[in-house]
């Protein structure tokens, strides 16, 4: 075994073979796998092997659609047959609710070149005559699905990069991980060590016990998983002998169960609710080509689901029966990337879908590792999604939560139940009593609406039975004041005698005066957007940064990665340390001005101001903004001050009628404004110019902020695509995101998100278009649940289009 390597890969799947082809595809060769057994030893080997390129993100899909186009490539450069079936397949519907998901689904990919269609129960019998027509509604095509060899295809991508240079060492435990003060790793063996420059955890089953040698532990947890194979079935013969060819692949959502051809007979899965974990404390080591107990009777109900909807089923006899353990994180997605607080410590483990997304996983890791970024936006995979309350017991309760609900409806106003709640503030009990609903974002309850007593949300594709409550809470803030709680933002905490030189070189505003606030969008080196935040000034050496709370460990990550070594610049993710209420509305200022002496004036306290003041007996800091739009003031306290300043704004509140208002009319005023948020508008795909963000880039600063000369060249060629406002003629539903926008017919762009506008009275859609056609006034058309909307350009903001309320 050799001695050193540059990257050293730890587990030999499907996924771990992937990251190793990919890695000497680029050029890296001194690379290394090492595996404790075989090939395939764990959750690889008993895989049912389908594959499939639609999913419900977007981004991910893209990544699916290269790895299935990805097989041929290597089996031919391998020679190793892989086993490749491409069937086609059917996504079934047997619900009216279940076939507007679909069309939403099949919308998504339009835009970007999806093949898949949507047919009748009818048409999907004729192509797949075991199922039962009448009982179904309709289904999606997708010519692009099959099957394949799990073990020939996991060897392929292992010969191909054995091919390239790469090395394998099988039989071979890693034991310890040990790093450096270089920052060089040694991976300790039972064989023996290797120093090495990168590491990869992509273990499987093992991910965790390789993340706890570097004390980390990974939110994955692997579940018991059955699929049964039928003896001969005359149906199959028939049809192959006639049409001479193979059945085609069914996931029938509603049955919550999958199917496909295998060999004479069918295979058959399920997502069952009575699921169960395996090994959920720590994985034995000497695990491997084993199966678990057959358990027949805890996925009955599926079965009998699965039977009428394919009657053939009933009469044919079960040759064999596989429960196996595959791992998932709490999403279902994989966990992928660097992590953070650790020198070259890679994940790419939890890849539960491994024949769909490990290719696409395989490419944007040695991307990623290479050249610095993985060529796509992953941020639905990246490990840094998670924070530190994704504890073993959280983990353990959303994976059986997500797992059960696989082939569930996930609708846009849902809520799910399972671990929580976990993370609170000091308010919450006072929220609630008010009848809010909450929502859990990175772990903490927020207020998404506040119910009258006795209701509940009602989940639904359309418009639900919070859409007039939503809308008197944005007309409150309209009309006069509301509040909110805004502790589920993002809170950094930056100081030292080199803050300000850091700041400046980190994000691409201008660094404000004390007292003053900026917005501050931040970029990758590519000049593409990777935040955006709001930049205070507290004091000399004293910065306060307000971001995206769902992406605190990414930019931590990032700005991490980037603190300089003499510590010069102490940065601290303030996290809950700090809470927030916002208060909003023309009356926002008479309002708190009854809580300070301070003189509250526009003249005395500008827009974008902030400064450490009292409010009643509470220290805090008040800044002179609001995502709303409107009038209105950011309030940041410690935790214990939060229930007294609540208290005290709504007593000073209540002659003006002040109100509660949430998350969703919060959405439904920053439409109004055409105002972008992260993971939406904002993300690494697009540059500051194409966002609508270029006025805020100070290209001219002395600072060569990172990304510096790619946005000049932005601002130079212009970019390709322009981020725009539409208002949509829709009847009872609005765009949430990724729908596709057409310009006289063509389908041109796609949504970012969007809502009903409560306060306008319109339904609203933001999304991206080429730069080309950005300002045609006529012919846009949107596509939501399968209908064609009428939608009009909207080139300025529906509310206080010049600012002049906001500033007043």
């Amino acid at each position: 075994m050799k001695s050193h390597a540059r990257v050293v890969v730890i587990g030999g799947g499907v996924v771990g073979c992937s990251v190793l082809y990919h890695l000497t595809k680029f050029g890296w060769t001194d690379v290394v796998l090492l595996e404790r057994s075989e090939l395939t030893s764990g959750s690889t080997w008993h895989a049912a092997g389908g594959m499939h390129t639609i999913n419900g993100d977007p981004n991910v899909a893209k990544l699916q659609k290269y790895t299935v186009e990805l097989y041929k490539e290597i089996e031919e450069y391998s020679g190793q047959d892989i086993g490749l079936h491409m069937t086609s397949g059917l996504m079934l519907a047997a619900t009216h609710e279940r076939f507007d998901w679909m069309k939403s689904l099949l919308a998504k990919g339009k835009y970007a070149g999806g093949e898949a269609t949507l047919i009748s129960a009818r048409e999907a019998h004729e192509m797949m005559p075991l199922l039962d027509p009448g009982q179904f509604v309709g289904a999606v095509f997708d010519p692009h699905e099959g099957h394949l060899d799990p073990y020939g295809t996991t060897h392929a991508y292992a010969k191909s990069a054995k091919k390239n240079g790469a090395e394998i060492y099988l039989h071979t435990k890693v034991e310890d991980l040990v790093q450096l003060e270089d920052g060089t790793w040694r991976v300790i063996t039972d064989k023996g060590e290797i120093r090495a420059e990168h590491v990869v955890n992509a273990a499987g089953l093992w991910a965790r016990e390789v993340g706890r040698m570097v004390g980390l532990e990974l939110p994955v947890l692997a579940m018991e998983h059955m699929y049964l194979i039928t003896e001969d079935m005359p149906e199959v013969i028939d049809f192959n002998t006639t049409t001479g060819k193979e059945l085609m692949h069914c996931v029938d959502f509603d049955g919550e169960i999958y199917i496909r051809q295998e060999r004479n007979g069918m295979l058959m899965g399920t997502y069952e609710k009575d699921c169960r974990p395996w090994s959920p404390i720590t994985t034995p080591w000497n695990f491997g080509h084993e199966l678990l107990a057959e358990d027949l009777e805890r996925i009955t109900s599926e079965l009998e689901v699965g039977f009428r909807h394919f009657p053939a089923f009933n009469k044919a006899g079960i040759r064999k029966i596989i429960n196996g353990p595959f791992t998932f994180s709490p999403d279902g997605n994989p966990l992928v990337g660097p992590v953070r607080g650790m020198t070259n410590f890679w994940s790419a483990c939890a890849v539960m879908a491994g024949f769909s997304q490990g290719g696409g996983v395989g490419l944007a890791l040695a991307q990623w590792i290479i050249e610095g970024d993985p060529g796509f936006d992953v941020f639905a995979m990246d490990v840094c999604r998670y924070g530190d309350y994704a504890t073993l017991a959280y983990t353990n309760a959303k994976v059986r939560e997500n797992y059960s609900r696989r082939f569930s409806i996930r609708y846009p106003n849902e809520e799910l139940p399972g671990a929580r709640p976990l993370l609170t503030t000091p308010i919450y009990d006072r929220l609630k009593e008010a009848g809010a609903i909450f929502g859990a974002s990175y772990g903490l309850e927020s207020p998404l609406w506040f119910a009258p007593k006795g209701e509940v949300d009602a989940f639904s594709w359309r418009r639900s039975n919070d859409f007039d409550v939503v809308g008197a809470e944005a007309k409150a803030v309209r009309d006069s004041v509301g509040l909110m709680e805004t502790s589920g933002f993002a809170k950094y905490k930056v100081s030292g005698k080199g803050a300000e030189a850091w700041l400046d070189r980190i994000l691409a505003a201008r660094i404000p005066a004390i007292g003053r606030m900026v917005l501050a969008p931040m970029l990758n080196e590519a000049g593409k957007l990777i935040g955006d935040f709001t930049l205070a000034k507290l004091g000399e050496e004293d910065f306060l940064v307000i971001g995206s709370g769902i992406a605190e460990d990414y930019h931590m990550r990032w700005f991490e990665q980037h603190l300089p070594a003499d510590g010069s610049v102490s940065l601290e993710a303030v996290n809950l340390g700090l809470v927030g209420l916002s208060v909003a509305g023309p009356n926002a200022r008479a309002v708190l001005q009854k809580l300070t002496h301070l003189d509250l004036s526009d003249a005395a306290f500008k827009f974008m101001d902030i400064r450490r003041m009292d409010l009643g007996m509470a220290k805090a800091i008040v800044g002179r903004v609001s995502y709303t739009g409107d009038l209105g003031f950011e309030i940041w306290m410690k935790p214990e001050y939060q229930r007294y300043l609540f208290d005290a704004i709504m007593e000073a509140g209540a002659e003006f009628g002040i109100r509660l208002f949430g998350l969703r009319a919060l959405n439904a005023l920053r439409l109004e404004k055409s105002f972008g948020s992260w993971s939406r508008e904002f993300r690494p795909l697009y540059g500051p110019l194409e966002a609508g963000l270029g006025r805020f880039v100070a290209l001219s600063k002395d600072a060569d902020f990172i990304g510096k000369q790619p946005a000049v060249a932005e601002k130079a060629e212009g970019g390709a695509l322009r981020l725009r406002t539409f208002v949509v003629e829709a009847r009872d539903a609005d765009v949430i995101g990724d729908e596709p926008i057409f310009l006289n017919g063509e389908v041109k762009g796609w949504v970012t998100s969007g809502g009903y506008a409560h306060a306008s009275g319109l339904s609203v859609a933001i999304g991206y278009v080429p730069k080309e056609i950005a300002d045609e006034a006529d012919g846009w058309t949107i596509e939501l649940l399968g209908e064609m909307l009428p939608a009009r350009l909207q080139p300025q903001a529906l509310f206080d289009a010049n600012g002049s309320r906001m500033r007043s």
